[in-house]
């Protein structure tokens, strides 16, 4: 039976949580060990600013620790001895969280969107699904082009072949084939892919929308900053 004790210290307690993996047969917690559970007699110490001290008994950087009023954190359990640095832990965990979140929202994710047609469109419906897939690439996404037979139209697959090709046509601008039309079942396929990244796209709009604002702004302030017409005074007759 193993013994697991913690100390009653707020910043220096384990807490019976995190070390419940021993007993319990949970996972295993992927954070690091912090200070009363380093369980090394000594360690290689990385000061607040970055400055190695060196290798100094575990007691040791505890009590440095808590002269600074900082956590000993260690960050390469696997070196010989283990490295530790002190630092504010709750902190660095928290800009971590910032800057992880920052990295999802920046992150491009291409997303593959679908327009359905018909062989046999009305011309104003076509350009109001031809408008649909110029946005989708504009903002770096690929889009799925699904053209749907009914009936007798299965025995025509030339007209969806050729709306198909007239469709890339318009938009060869903005997205190229990426994969050719073929039959699948009663409907023929075919994917555009944009020519500009996803990143590339995300970036300029979000330029676009900084313009906006900025001429917004600008725009008010000008407002502002004009004088208010002064009344005009007429001489009275005396």
């Amino acid at each position: 039976m193993f013994w697991l004790g913690w100390s009653h210290n707020r910043r220096y307690a384990a807490g019976p949580q995190s070390v419940a993996w021993c007993y319990r047969g949970g996972s295993i917690s992927a954070e690091p060990r912090i200070n009363d559970r380093i369980r090394v007699p000594e360690v290689r110490l990385v000061g607040p600013s970055g400055e190695q001290v060196g290798i100094v008994p575990l007691a040791k950087a505890l009590e440095l620790a808590q002269e600074y009023d900082l956590d000993l954190v260690e960050v390469a359990a696997n070196a010989r001895p283990p490295v530790c640095k002190l630092m504010d832990y709750g902190k660095f965990k928290y800009e971590s969280a910032m800057k992880a979140r920052e990295a999802r929202k920046n992150q491009a994710h291409t997303v593959i969107k679908e327009m359905k047609l018909r062989p046999k469109i009305d011309p104003h419906d076509y350009d109001t699904k031809k408008g649909h897939v110029v946005r989708f690439l504009k903002q770096g996404d690929k889009v799925k082009i699904t053209i749907m037979f009914r009936g007798r139209e299965q025995s025509r697959p030339e007209l969806g072949f050729r709306l198909l090709q007239r469709l890339a046509s318009d938009v060869e601008d903005l997205g190229f084939i990426e994969s050719n039309p073929k039959q699948d079942g009663r409907n023929m396929i075919m994917v555009l892919g944009p020519h500009k990244k996803k990143t590339e796209a995300m970036a300029e709009a979000r330029e676009a929308q900084a313009a906006r604002k900025a001429d917004r702004t600008g725009t008010k302030v000008q407002a502002e900053d004009e004088p208010a017409d002064e009344p005009v005074e007429t001489p009275s007759e005396s």
